[in-house]
């Protein structure tokens, strides 16, 4: 893992990366909670996000936003941390070289960050969305969905309550082909106090799962592709038409 002060909108920006451990590996980037509430890129679960992304193979970055740690700028309601996700996310994406799929993943505001940016951005496949704070943030403008992903939250939480986030999704939660899964940990609040490990246990069964299953998806789309273009006939020659002198008789 390497320590990163990148140039950002507003400055330098301080983040961590692990560079994908191979060509066309897949990518990461990681959103911590509200800075007014004294989140950062070393928050506990914002960690363990990380480390869970980069045991699977992945490039892994997370970072501070503006005015958070070594990173420069003033907070912006969400604006600007918007803003350095996507330039962040550029970023990332130019150290690498073709990445299988791109994930994002955040927690609390930084979950409400990661809905944000997939709207803006195609290339991302997937999602883990925790605790995003739906008493606080309208998600209506997630209809419609534009990529698959985990919504997960605590039974207990005050902040990221069960029943905001239930009819936030109502719906939102399938269409166009893409589906948006819910989980609830019984017994845990928003900071998920003793329930860490079950919370990245549901996170990396669902990454596991996808990845599974967009492999599958691929390979079916490949095979289709490639029945199709084999049942293509071959187009028949046209004749060529005779040259004058061809239609001279044999003397």
């Amino acid at each position: 893992m390497a320590e990163m002060l990148i140039q950002g909108p507003q400055g330098r920006i301080e983040a961590r990366y692990t560079p994908p451990p191979y060509e066309g590996a897949s990518l990461a980037l990681i959103l911590h909670p509200h800075p007014r509430a004294g989140g950062s890129m070393q928050d506990p679960i914002t960690i363990r996000l990380y480390q869970m992304f980069e045991e699977k193979g992945f490039g892994v970055l997370r970072f501070n936003t503006r005015g958070v740690g070594r990173s420069q700028g003033v907070y912006d309601q969400g604006v600007g941390e918007l803003e350095d996700a996507a330039f962040v996310l550029d970023y990332v994406e130019n150290l690498s070289e073709s990445p299988r799929y791109v994930w994002c993943a955040g927690y609390s505001f930084g979950a409400w960050i990661t809905l944000q940016l997939l709207m803006r951005r195609p290339e991302i496949d997937g999602f883990l969305a925790i605790a995003p704070p739906a008493n606080h943030y309208d998600l209506s403008f997630l209809a419609p969905c534009p990529a698959s992903g985990l919504i997960i939250s605590g039974e207990s939480d005050a902040i990221s309550k069960p029943a905001d986030v239930e009819r936030a999704l109502t719906k939102v939660r399938i269409q166009k082909g893409e589906s948006i899964e819910r989980e609830s940990i019984p017994g845990a609040n928003h900071f998920f106090q003793d329930k860490h490990d079950d919370l990245i246990d549901i996170c990396s069964a669902y990454v596991d799962r996808r990845l599974i299953d967009d492999e599958e998806k691929l390979r079916r789309e490949a095979e289709a592709a490639a029945a199709k273009a084999g049942s293509r006939k071959p187009p028949i020659p046209r004749a060529l038409p005779l040259k004058p002198e061809d239609n001279t008789p044999s003397s």
